[in-house]
């Protein structure tokens, strides 16, 4: 699948394009566009730009998710995960960084700050109802399907 992705020039800071980083890779890796070095606080966030924008094929949608290192590592994440991306959205990707970690994470120009991945979606056609059709399971949520029965 080809998908257009132009750099948005932001004065002159340029970062590489999302990339795969292996052959087996699915989350194509976003850098930050940061004119200079950002930190985020333990339990600070903010919103970070990576300077790309993406063109995404109808229907598909991009999933913009954490880096697991940085999330072992520092306690970084993305706060609104996964944040997602239309396929009619043609502004900057931009990802909102949490820093859940003890100490001071700081974000410089290049860092590898969140994954990109690219996802069919099925697209629903509502339609409402009196009364849902019923299951063996029914209106039983969290933890209703571990739940232990005594004999």
């Amino acid at each position: 699948m080809r998908v257009q992705v132009p750099f948005l020039r932001v004065g002159s800071i340029e970062v590489p394009p999302p990339a795969y980083q292996s052959e087996g890779a699915v989350g194509l890796d976003l850098c930050a566009a940061v004119a200079e070095a950002v930190t985020l606080d333990p339990g600070e966030r903010k919103l970070i730009p990576t300077g790309y924008a993406v063109a995404l094929p109808d229907g598909h949608e991009g999933q913009v998710r954490p880096r697991s290192g940085l999330a072992l590592r520092h306690g970084v994440t993305v706060l609104n995960t996964p944040g997602t991306i239309d396929p009619d959205y043609r502004g900057e990707i931009k990802v909102v960084l949490i820093n859940l970690g003890a100490a001071p994470f700081t974000v410089r120009r290049g860092d590898r700050i969140a994954q990109l991945v690219i996802c069919p979606v099925a697209l629903a056609d509502v339609v409402l109802v009196d009364e849902l059709t019923p299951t063996a399971r029914g209106a039983g949520g969290y933890g209703s399907t571990g739940v232990r029965k005594e004999p």
